[in-house]
């Protein structure tokens, strides 16, 4: 069971599609028990945490705040709480990707992916997910 507390404070958005996003990339890469953040936040919001953690202070599309690791969440015991993948934040203001893609995104961040770092394993996880939402 993949849980999800979702907040938006963008008005007219729909949660639902972006759920059923992290909820496909949970499935894909076979997270069966996990809990995750979902916030959908406007560009001023964005850009005061963008500032925080990455020292740059405007607005971006997608940021992913890891908490227990994509290890422990494989092998976390069946019989305590869901163990926390962390929080995404999305902000549709700064959004040049679907909203739904940048959810897929960000979880992989969560489990440890880097386009930064890797040959475009990252990304092309990110297509096949978002290709078959």
């Amino acid at each position: 069971m993949i849980e999800i507390e979702a907040r938006s404070d963008v008005d007219g958005i729909d949660l639902e599609p972006i759920i059923a996003a992290v909820r496909a990339a949970c499935a894909d890469r076979a997270i069966e028990r996990a809990s995750v953040g979902l916030l959908v936040i406007g560009p001023d919001e964005m850009a005061t945490i963008n500032a925080e953690h990455r020292a740059k202070p405007e607005p971006t599309d997608v940021l992913s705040f890891p908490v227990d690791g994509p290890e422990l969440a494989r092998g976390w015991p069946a019989d305590g709480p869901e163990p926390e993948l962390g929080d995404i934040l999305i902000c549709p203001d700064a959004a040049q990707e679907p909203l739904t893609t940048l959810a897929v995104h960000g979880l992989l961040h969560l489990l440890g992916y880097d386009h930064e770092m890797d040959d475009g394993e990252m990304l092309a996880i990110q297509d096949g997910i978002v290709d078959r939402l």
